[in-house]
């Protein structure tokens, strides 16, 4: 269902340590900050709080930002690849865009470390807007995998959060 675009989840040492799940739009990163990080066990259910857009020049930062203000400012690029609408999203939509909008959207990653379906669900509206990210169930899904602690190094540079991290 549509042509493959760009995503990053960058772990990022802020004030707490998170993950930025990111999703190219058009010319944009549309972006959530995911306390957890990603879970490969269908059952666990990850908050996702949306973050402003990013530009698309931002998916490839990894180091220390100059200007944090809070934490070290560390980044890494702990995963990256391209995306997909799910081919068995039932909801119509034909874009990532419409189906946010909608409140739902199901989509295929090719990643590093992530692949299969994996599902962004609104469940609170503005002005305090959540989404949860989850894991469908599918030949990628496994329970038993702490993913985000048994691969814990950049898929671009190999290194750790913590070896950024001054």
């Amino acid at each position: 269902m549509g042509s493959a675009r760009r995503y990053v989840i960058q772990q990022h040492s802020a004030s707490t340590e998170h993950y930025d799940l990111r999703l190219q739009t058009g010319d944009v990163l549309r972006s959530w900050a995911v306390p957890k990080g990603p879970s490969l066990n269908p059952a666990d259910r990850r908050l996702a709080q949306p973050v402003p857009d990013h530009s698309l020049g931002h998916g490839d930062f990894e180091g220390v930002l100059p200007d944090a203000r809070r934490g070290t400012g560390a980044v890494i690029i702990w995963d990256e690849g391209t995306y997909d609408l799910h081919p068995t999203a039932r909801d119509g939509a034909k874009t990532l865009a419409d189906a946010l909008e909608r409140g739902h959207a199901a989509i295929e990653l090719h990643g590093h470390k992530l692949r299969g379906g994996w599902a962004l669900t609104r469940v609170a509206v503005p002005p305090a807007e959540r989404w949860i990210l989850v894991k469908m169930r599918d030949a990628e899904a496994d329970p038993a995998c702490d993913i985000t602690a048994s691969r814990p190094e950049s898929v671009r540079s190999g290194r750790t959060l913590g070896e950024l991290s001054p």
